[in-house]
């Protein structure tokens, strides 16, 4: 049998050594050898961006074990929707790979979704203790797409987290970074840089959650959600955004994946 941590994949490189950092947590904290491997994308990183070893997509690895003679692989999703466009294009890929290498048996954990409100909630605290702040907003954003189940689960992870804070933030609200157009898509609004304009958001701190797992060209430092929160704090010189960690960086995802890993792949009695 063969696990894999499988994420979406990405050109940036520290996306994958994120995920190869989180695989690695896995595999000491489970005992049970997981692998990084990305569904596309990341083997076009050059390798020596990635300590000289190259990224593995989802197709080839496969492809590479089954020559090898396995059968079984257990997936562990790296998304934050397991049921979201992403999770379902990886679903169909390995269906097509199965009709066309034969017969293969696989399976996936639970992911993060049954304890996603939680690392939430848990990175917001964190952010209001290093910085002191008192009952500050919170918007809670993901990337927006055309799976209403994505915009459902963060708006379901929000209406938790809200709760979860209760007296420690003024206002929870859910945003989107971004939403295909038309009006079949309007499960993605509001808008994050509509959201930060919203009353209760305008003055004041605020707390941002990114709904994202690794670092790339819209989360991190200077990605698309960092600039729309610069570009919210010039139109009201009285707001001040502050970002929580990513969600795949927090301690609690190792231990969330790792439950649900175990729960598939049980400890072997001892006799």
């Amino acid at each position: 049998m063969k696990i894999a941590l499988v994420d979406n994949g990405s050109l940036e490189p520290a996306a994958h050594r994120n995920l190869r950092a989180v695989a690695a947590a896995l595999t000491a904290r489970t005992g049970l050898a997981v692998e990084a491997v990305s569904w596309r994308h990341s083997d076009r990183i050059p390798a020596a961006e990635l300590d000289g070893a190259p990224a593995r997509t989802l197709a080839p690895w496969m492809r590479a074990w089954l020559r090898a003679g396995e059968g079984e692989f257990v997936f562990v999703p790296f998304f934050i929707s397991s049921q979201g466009a992403i999770a379902a294009a990886v679903r169909r890929e390995l269906e097509a790979l199965r009709r066309a290498e034969g017969g293969f048996a696989y399976t996936f954990t639970d992911g993060l979704g049954p304890r996603l409100a939680e690392i939430v909630a848990a990175g917001v605290r964190d952010a209001i203790a290093a910085r002191g702040l008192r009952r500050p907003a919170v918007i809670v954003v993901d990337h927006g797409g055309p799976a209403r189940s994505s915009a459902a689960l963060r708006d379901a992870v929000t209406a938790d987290v809200r709760v979860r804070l209760g007296d420690e933030a003024v206002a929870v609200a859910a945003a989107s970074m971004e939403s295909p157009e038309g009006p079949e898509f309007a499960f993605n609004r509001p808008l994050f840089a509509d959201q930060l304009d919203a009353p209760g958001f305008r003055e004041g701190a605020v707390v941002i959650a990114p709904l994202f797992l690794s670092p790339g060209r819209h989360a991190g430092a200077d990605g698309d959600l960092a600039q729309i929160a610069r570009a919210a704090e010039s139109r009201a010189p009285g707001r001040r955004c502050y970002f929580t960690g990513l969600t795949g960086a927090h301690a609690l995802v190792v231990e969330a994946l790792a439950q649900a890993l175990r729960e598939r792949v049980p400890e072997p009695a001892v006799l």
